[in-house]
């Protein structure tokens, strides 16, 4: 491992968080594999047995860049429509789960959606079962697992994801609690929001067809 400071990088790493984070990319935009698997696999590849410190890897802002710039590269002539098509789908879904404040999230919102993206939506609810109900009255076939909290602190427990195929695509909702909501939608500053409610999607669908 390179002996240098996180806060005074060398080319050298540098260079290696770069391609790192690259070939992350590629399992991401190729494969649909979530960021830490693609991680994982790509610092394996890159450096085979040896380790490296976290904080001298690339962070998920970087492998999300580099997702862009690899979907620009290879896919430039279909990823904008199909993430139109999932911008649209998850429109749709919002509006059916209205009532459970449902906000999208990931790749679907931030633009880096392709091939193997499903789409995923965080709902604010008072019991996970009103959620369960609803789509059981619905007729929807559903799977339920379980996801990391939303913020540390407090009430660390997973928290449960409902999973189901709509329209031959995958819809995960992620149930938090309705306490969660407040404090959780806003970005920080110069960074994108992580969240967006359903004016703020068709929004975004507006400003592509535009």
């Amino acid at each position: 491992m390179i002996p240098l400071m996180a806060s005074n990088l060398s080319p050298e790493l540098e260079q290696l968080r770069a391609e790192i984070a690259a070939t992350a990319a590629r399992m991401i935009a190729e494969d649909g594999a979530d960021y830490g698997t693609a991680k994982r696999k790509a610092v394996k590849m890159c450096l085979g047995n040896k380790r490296v410190r976290g904080e001298f890897l690339p962070d998920n802002a970087q492998i999300e860049e580099e997702v862009r710039i690899y979907n620009d590269l290879f896919f430039g002539d279909t990823q904008p429509g199909r993430l139109l098509h999932l911008r649209q789908l998850a429109v749709e879904m919002m509006g059916e789960l209205a009532q459970f404040n449902p906000y999208l999230t990931g790749a679907v919102l931030n633009g880096t959606a392709s091939q193997h993206s499903d789409i995923h939506l965080h709902l604010f609810v008072d019991s996970p079962k009103d959620v369960e109900i609803f789509l059981f009255n619905k007729n929807v076939q559903f799977e339920l697992s379980t996801s990391p909290p939303l913020k540390s602190g407090g009430n660390n427990d997973p928290v449960e994801t409902v999973s189901f195929m709509y329209k031959k695509e995958g819809i995960h909702l992620t149930l938090y609690e309705t306490d969660d909501l407040r404090g959780s939608i806003r970005a920080a500053s110069g960074k994108r929001a992580e969240r967006a409610d359903l004016n703020a999607v068709r929004l975004l669908i507006n400003q592509e067809e535009d």
